[in-house]
Formats: structure tokens, C-alpha cells, sequence
């Protein structure tokens, strides 16, 4: 019967029961309900403008562009048909930051379990959890677009266009209400710091051989393999 009554709740009323049951410190739940608010008084400002309300038609392509799925698999696809030893750096560490970043994005919100906003009801919403904080699409832009200016710099004049997605990206986040405030910024943040870790564990061109190597089944020139 208690089991039945459960099941009967209304999902918004869960919701506020499961925030009460996490005992939140009291200043936390200052801060997470002034972040909701300034998110909400955020979007509708910003949607008073023509270049953001355009920019929201174009957002569920945005969303698409960064989905963890489509890097990894898009990026193991790119690093099996471009075969350039001087691109091998680049392929390898930028993959394994795409690896360590959904680590670190799904352990962080396995832990503080932030629900998204309670208007993102969409049915066809891509992505498996329902947490926010941080924000992955915003770490895993973040961290793509430092990995290809600052550890591993593109040609300068892709830089604007990589900048420029990597904003809109931050904002598509809002405007679609897929995440708070607070979260977009945790995700800024961990895309940095997790740039800042792939620099510290960054694979010279020998590690990165080998790896392809074992990757393709092929024996490529420079590598050292044991007998």
C-alpha cells in the first residue's frame, strides 16, 4: 500500500521531497534557489533580444554537436581513417580527455544529484541522467576548445569559430533549460581543470605510436614493441 501511494506522487512533488530528504545546509539551499531564480529572470532577459531567440532555434543542433557519444565515436572513427603520425598526439590525448572528462562529470553528479530545472519535461531530452550539475556538454566543449588552442593549437583562424561555439554552446545550455547557472559555470570549470590534467599527463609521440598501434593492429614506424 505505502509502495502504491509512492508511485502516485506527482514528479514535482518527488522532486521537492528529494531535495528536503538530502538535508541540504541552509545556506546551500540559499544558493541554489537564488541560482534557479537568476537563471529564470537570465533566460527570459536574454530572450527579449533577436540574436538569442534565433540562436535557441539552432540550440537542439548545439546539443547534438557536443554529445559525448557522437565525440567518441566520431573521434576513434577520425583517428582510424586519418592516418598522419604528426596528428597522433593530438588524436590520443584529446581522447583520453574525452574519457576522463564523462568520469569526472558523472562521478560529480552521482554525488550532488542536482535535478535539471523542472520545465526541462521534454520526453526526447538526449541524455540518459537526470542530474545537473556540472553541466557535461559545457565541460566537454570547454575542454575541446582549450585542448585545441592551449595543449595542442589549431591554426589561429579557427579559433574564432571554435570560441564562438564553445559560447554558444554555455548558453544553449540556458536558453534550452537544460541547466542552471551554477551549472554551466562547474562545467566552464571543469573543462579547464580537466585540460589542465591531460597537460600534466600528456603522451609524447612514442606512448601515442604505440597506442595507435595496438589500436589498429598495425606495426607503424617509431614504435618500440616487445617481443
Amino acid at each position: 500500500m505505502k509502495q502504491n501511494q509512492q508511485d502516485n506522487i506527482d514528479p514535482k512533488t518527488r522532486m521537492e521531497k528529494d531535495r528536503e530528504d538530502r538535508k541540504l545546509p541552509p545556506a546551500l539551499k540559499k544558493i541554489l534557489a537564488l541560482d534557479v531564480v537568476l537563471t529564470k529572470r537570465f533566460v527570459s532577459f536574454m530572450l527579449n533580444f533577436v540574436p538569442f531567440r534565433s540562436l535557441r532555434t539552432h540550440c537542439k543542433v548545439l546539443e547534438y554537436s557536443c554529445h559525448g557519444i557522437a565525440w567518441l565515436a566520431g573521434w576513434l572513427a577520425f583517428s582510424w581513417m586519418i592516418d598522419k603520425p604528426d596528428w597522433y598526439q593530438m588524436q590520443v590525448n584529446l581522447f583520453i580527455g574525452l574519457l576522463t572528462d564523462i568520469v569526472m562529470v558523472a562521478v560529480v553528479k552521482a554525488a550532488t544529484r542536482r535535478r535539471r530545472p523542472a520545465v526541462n519535461d521534454d520526453p526526447f531530452c538526449i541524455g540518459p541522467d537526470k542530474f545537473s550539475f556540472p553541466s557535461g556538454h559545457v565541460s566537454r566543449g570547454v575542454y575541446i576548445v582549450t585542448f585545441l588552442t592551449w595543449l595542442d593549437p589549431v591554426s589561429i583562424v579557427l579559433w574564432p569559430p571554435l570560441l564562438a561555439w564553445c559560447v554558444s554552446l554555455c548558453l544553449s545550455r540556458l536558453l534550452l533549460y537544460r541547466h542552471h547557472i551554477l551549472d554551466v559555470i562547474g562545467g566552464i570549470c571543469f573543462g579547464l581543470f580537466n585540460a589542465f590534467l591531460i597537460s600534466l599527463i600528456w603522451f609524447d609521440q612514442e606512448s601515442c605510436i604505440w597506442i595507435i598501434s595496438h589500436m589498429t593492429d598495425e606495426k607503424i614506424s617509431g614504435a618500440e614493441y616487445g617481443v
